[in-house]
């Protein structure tokens, strides 16, 4: 059984829950699905593409509709729906998920349980990293990080003892359509000549846009032609600071909120761009150099075990704006040197960072688990 909070704005970390318990070999292995948070009922935008998955799959989530963290009746019934449907083993993703499998997982006599950490800083929030060391890596029987940075950080910083977590990396289907280059330019007004620097992932402060909106202003004069695109879910109570506006660079940024055509919307860009202050081990860069797009990304989490700095992209340090205007000053100069480190960037997700691989590796855990518990 996997188990998330909500597919409603689904991002990298619920996009890769899904698409394992999706590609889980089906002649080994009966998958389930739980989104607690979620209505009963279809998925709705933007979460269809999603929950299509899962049902192409033969996989009917289930959605338990709990109405806020004090709605503790929810538990009762995914209990008996664990006990229903003899689950072998629990597998949470994020934070409140691994929280919650590790209390309801063992008062329902679940054999194993699977606790995943997708991304946070690992910095302040005392209450957090107490519960990841006493209670969630405690009761699972394996901790999964998804990049060797972060199972230092768990070890490190958390003081989790070594032996409960398991590092197994995110990875991307080998495979992508191409996208609709012309197609996107067209419907965004974006003329041949301009280039366009891309970002993909929701507008949250983890993201910091803002040091990506103050980088293009620093480019303005000597780059007139670099418009900046975003494309992910946008949030009033989450707005990009400092705004596109204060920076003089609101008729460059294009803010496209979410998109159910990332392919075509990737095809648009010449040079991606993360800007994230923290990340565990982000989708959306594997997914822009599988496309061949050169890379240029804040040197944080896994990102470095990603983007090989001067070979496949460019790393800058978290929150410097200079250093990410410089970073993509040289990008914008020499474009055969950028084409060249987008062809090296695929070539090197399609080898290391396979989604078959990923899936592989926690099929491997669950028959290992199954087995010791036997």
């Amino acid at each position: 059984m996997t188990l998330l909070d909500t597919l409603e704005f689904p991002g990298g970390a619920e996009r890769i829950a899904a698409q394992i318990a999706a590609r889980l070999d089906h002649e080994r292995f009966e998958s389930h699905f739980c989104a607690y948070a979620d209505p009963p009922g279809p998925a709705r935008t933007p979460a269809e593409a999603v929950d299509a998955e899962l049902r192409a799959a033969g996989i009917e989530p289930l959605r338990l509709g709990r109405a806020g963290r004090y709605d503790l009746r929810v538990w009762r019934r995914f209990a008996g729906e664990l006990r229903r449907r003899r689950i072998d083993v629990l597998h949470s993703h994020k934070f409140g998920p691994n929280v919650w499998a590790s209390i309801v997982g063992p008062l329902s006599r679940v054999p194993a349980l699977v606790c995943h950490e997708h991304t946070w800083s690992y910095e302040g929030q005392t209450a957090r990293r107490l519960l990841d060391r006493q209670l969630i890596a405690r009761a699972a029987d394996r901790f999964v990080a998804v990049s060797h940075e972060d199972a230092r950080r768990m070890t490190e910083v958390e003081g989790i003892p070594a032996g409960r977590i398991r590092t197994i990396a995110n990875g991307v289907p080998s495979a992508a359509r191409a996208g609709d280059r012309a197609r996107v330019r067209a419907e965004l007004g974006i003329a041949d000549d301009t280039t366009v620097v891309g970002a993909l992932g929701h507008v949250r402060p983890q993201k910091n846009y803002g040091v990506l909106v103050e980088a293009l202003a620093r480019l303005r004069d000597r780059h007139p032609h670099v418009v900046l695109v975003i494309a992910g879910e946008l949030r009033p109570e989450w707005p990009i600071e400092p705004s596109p506006e204060a920076c003089g660079v609101a008729d460059r940024v294009m803010l496209l909120d979410h998109r159910n055509d990332v392919a075509d919307v990737m095809a648009a860009f010449d040079i991606a761009v993360n800007s994230s202050d923290f990340e565990g081990m982000p989708l959306s860069v594997m997914e822009c150099m599988r496309a061949g797009l050169p890379m240029v990304a804040t040197r944080v989490g896994a990102v470095p075990e990603i983007v090989l700095d001067g070979e496949t992209g460019l790393l800058v340090p978290p929150r410097d704006p200079a250093a990410l205007a410089e970073a993509l000053g040289r990008l914008l100069d020499e474009p055969a040197r950028a084409a060249d480190m987008g062809r090296r960037g695929a070539e090197r997700i399609a080898a290391e960072f396979s989604l078959d691989g990923t899936v592989s590796a926690i099929e491997g855990l669950y028959e290992e688990l199954a087995g010791t518990r036997a």
